[in-house]
C-alpha cells in the first residue's frame, strides 16, 4: 500500500515537472520572437532614417530627380513624379514640398468656393442636411457623403473607425452604409454644429456631368437593382414614345434620364442622392467645411486628410487590394471618356434644361461646363419625343432648383438602405 501511494506521487511530481517545463520553454520561445520583432522594426527605421549630412553626389542625384510642381489657383495641380509605392495606393511620393503644394491647392479651393457663395448671394441659402453627414467625435473628424464621388473609399474608412475589422468587412454582405450607420447614426443639427467647431471637416466633389453620368450608368443603363428596374420602367413610360406597345428590359437611354431629371426638377420633386445638386445636398454655402477633396486628385487628397486628422495608423494602407477598384472608384476614370459618347446623344435645349440645375457646381468647386456646348447636338426645332405638357415653362435659374430642393422631405434609413448602394 505505501508502495503504491509512493509510486503515485512520484507520477504527479513527475507530471507537473513536465508541464512546467514545457511552460518554460514556450515562454522562452515567446520572448525570443518578441525580441527578433523589435529587432527588425528598430532596423527597419534605422534604414528609413535620412542621413544628417548626406554626401555631395546623393543630394546632385535628388536634385536631378525632384519633384515639379505647378500651381493653379484655380485649378488642380499634376505632379508628376516615379512611381514610388505610397502608403495610400501609388500616385506620388509624399514629402513636405508636395504637402505645402496641396494645402495651397486646398486653400484655392476654399477661397474660389467662398467668392462664388457671395458673388451669387446664396451664403447660408440652402438649409443644412445634418442626416447626410457622417461625425466621428472620437476621431474629431466629420464627412459629407456625395454619392458617385469616391464614397465607397470613406465609407470603408468610416466602417474602419467604427471598430469593424477589415476581414469582416471584406466578407459580410451587409451594404457598407448599412454598416457605418449602426457605428455613425444620423447627427442631429445641433450635433452637427458642435462637431464641426472642433473637427476637421470635409467632402469630396466631382465633375458635376461624369458625376450624372456615373449615375446613370450604375443604377439605370442595366437596371440591376430592384428599386431603380422600377424606376427605370417609370422613366421609360413617361418619356418613351410607343413604351406600352413594346417590352423594354433594358433601362432608359441617357437622354430620357435627363428628361427625367428636369422635369421633376420643374414639379419640385425631390433628387435621388446619387445625382442631387451638391450645392443643395451638402450646403457648402451653409456649412463651412476644413477642405473640398476632388475625385480628380482623390488619393493625394485623402492622404492628406488622414495625416492632418492623425490618423496615419488606422487608414494609410487600409485598402485591401482585392477590391481596390470596387472601393476606390477607379472606375471613375473611365466615366470622363465615355461624355463624347453619351452627351452627344442630346441636343442644345436638353444640355440648358440640366445646366440651370447643375451650373451652379461647375462654378462653386470651378469645373469647365463651355466643352459639352461643343458635344452636343445643335438646336432642335423639330416637337421631342416627349410629353409636350411635361415642360410647359424653362427652367431658367438656379433659383428655381433652390426652391425645390428647400422642400424636400428625409427619406427613411430603411429607404436608404434599400437602394442608396
Amino acid at each position: 500500500m505505501l508502495k503504491r501511494i509512493c509510486s503515485r506521487r512520484r507520477v504527479n511530481i513527475y507530471f507537473k515537472f513536465t508541464l512546467l517545463l514545457l511552460l518554460a520553454i514556450f515562454y522562452i520561445t515567446f520572448l525570443f520572437r518578441e525580441s527578433l520583432n523589435a529587432f527588425e522594426m528598430n532596423k527597419d527605421k534605422s534604414l528609413n532614417k535620412p542621413e544628417s549630412n548626406p554626401k555631395p553626389e546623393i543630394i546632385r542625384n535628388r536634385r536631378r530627380h525632384q519633384v515639379k510642381i505647378e500651381v493653379d489657383p484655380y485649378a488642380d495641380f499634376q505632379v508628376r513624379t516615379t512611381k514610388i509605392p505610397t502608403t495610400l495606393n501609388p500616385v506620388y511620393e509624399y514629402s513636405e514640398e508636395i504637402h505645402s503644394a496641396t494645402e495651397r491647392n486646398l486653400t484655392s479651393r476654399k477661397t474660389h468656393l467662398n467668392e462664388i457663395c457671395k458673388k451669387r448671394n446664396i451664403v447660408s441659402t440652402y438649409p443644412p442636411k445634418p442626416w447626410e453627414f457622417f461625425v466621428s467625435p472620437g476621431h474629431n473628424l466629420v464627412w459629407c457623403n456625395i454619392f458617385k464621388a469616391a464614397s465607397s473609399t470613406w465609407m470603408y474608412y468610416f466602417n474602419i473607425l467604427g471598430g469593424y475589422d477589415i476581414k469582416y468587412l471584406q466578407r459580410t454582405k451587409m451594404s457598407p452604409l448599412e454598416l457605418a450607420r449602426h457605428r455613425f447614426p444620423r447627427p442631429e443639427l445641433l450635433e452637427l454644429f458642435e462637431s464641426l467647431a472642433s473637427s476637421l471637416s470635409f467632402l469630396t466633389v466631382r465633375e458635376p456631368f461624369e458625376r450624372l453620368l456615373s449615375a446613370y450608368r450604375d443604377k439605370l443603363e442595366g437596371c440591376r437593382n430592384k428599386y431603380y428596374k422600377v424606376l427605370g420602367k417609370q422613366i421609360i413610360r413617361q418619356f418613351r414614345k410607343g413604351a406600352k406597345l413594346k417590352r423594354h428590359n433594358s433601362g432608359p437611354t441617357f437622354k430620357e434620364f435627363l428628361h427625367f431629371i428636369v422635369h421633376n426638377n420643374k414639379i419640385g420633386k425631390q433628387f435621388d442622392e446619387h445625382w442631387a445638386p451638391i450645392y443643395s445636398f451638402c450646403t457648402p454655402c451653409t456649412i463651412n467645411f476644413t477642405l473640398i477633396a476632388k475625385v480628380e486628385t482623390f488619393q493625394r487628397d485623402s492622404e492628406y486628410i488622414i495625416r492632418q486628422a492623425g490618423l496615419e495608423p488606422l487608414l494609410l494602407g487600409k485598402l485591401p487590394k482585392s477590391k481596390m477598384r470596387k472601393i476606390s472608384n477607379q472606375s471613375a476614370h473611365n466615366t470622363g471618356n465615355l461624355i463624347q459618347r453619351y452627351f452627344s446623344q442630346i441636343d442644345r435645349q436638353t444640355l440648358d434644361a440640366v445646366l440651370d440645375i447643375y451650373r451652379l457646381d461647375f462654378e462653386l468647386f470651378g469645373y469647365d461646363l463651355t466643352k459639352y456646348y461643343d458635344i452636343v447636338q445643335p438646336p432642335s426645332t423639330t416637337t421631342p419625343p416627349y410629353s409636350p405638357e411635361l415642360f410647359t415653362t424653362n427652367l431658367s435659374t438656379v433659383s428655381q432648383t433652390a426652391t425645390n430642393t428647400k422642400s424636400l422631405t428625409t427619406i427613411t434609413d430603411q429607404d436608404h438602405f434599400n437602394h442608396l448602394i
